[in-house]
């Protein structure tokens, strides 16, 4: 097991990883098992909504005003989350992604930690995100954190809002 400060979590923009070609893999696996697992599977990004080939192909341009931020295991990036620009005092968590062949080894806690630091530090007041209620592991993770289910302001059936007050340090263990 990796011990998750062994783990380099870098802020784009700003330090831009080794490989922009692994943020690419890891938002590539992250929206085909999202398809796959809606029920919907497609055989390669070509298969993707319009939407989501971007943020593949051209991230800069997709999350303009966020900041992506990418867990590295030396030069290799094993994990992603993008930090949306804030609204309203609250900023979005998205795309949360740990490389299937690196999980179990604190990198997605990392990456949440570094987020909500980030929204701290930007004064926020809120974090949110969404999750598909089948990503059962997802949502515990984000419950040890302190993220509390709210009301939905996402129509999708399915769909699972969440919450969290935004402050400096991890949340509960």
């Amino acid at each position: 097991m990796t011990d998750h400060r062994a783990v380099a979590v870098v802020r784009w923009p700003g330090r831009t990883p080794p490989s922009m070609d692994g943020v690419a893999a890891l938002l590539t696996a992250y929206h085909l098992r999202t398809e796959a697992e809606k029920g919907g599977p497609v055989a390669d990004a070509a298969g993707l909504p319009e939407r989501y080939r971007t943020e593949i192909t051209d991230p800069a341009t997709a999350f303009a005003g966020d900041v992506v931020l990418v867990a590295l295991l030396g030069d290799t990036a094993v994990g992603c989350v993008v930090v949306t620009s804030p609204a309203y005092g609250q900023a979005e968590i998205k795309r949360l992604w740990t490389d299937p062949g690196f999980r179990g080894r604190g990198i997605a806690s990392a990456l949440l930690d570094a987020a909500l630091a980030h929204a701290s530090e930007n004064g926020l007041d809120t974090v949110r995100l969404s999750v598909w209620e089948w990503r059962t592991g997802a949502i515990a993770l984000y419950e040890r954190l302190g993220f509390t289910v709210t009301e939905s302001w996402d129509e999708r059936d399915q769909l699972v809002c969440m919450r969290r007050t935004a402050h400096v340090g991890p949340g509960p263990r």
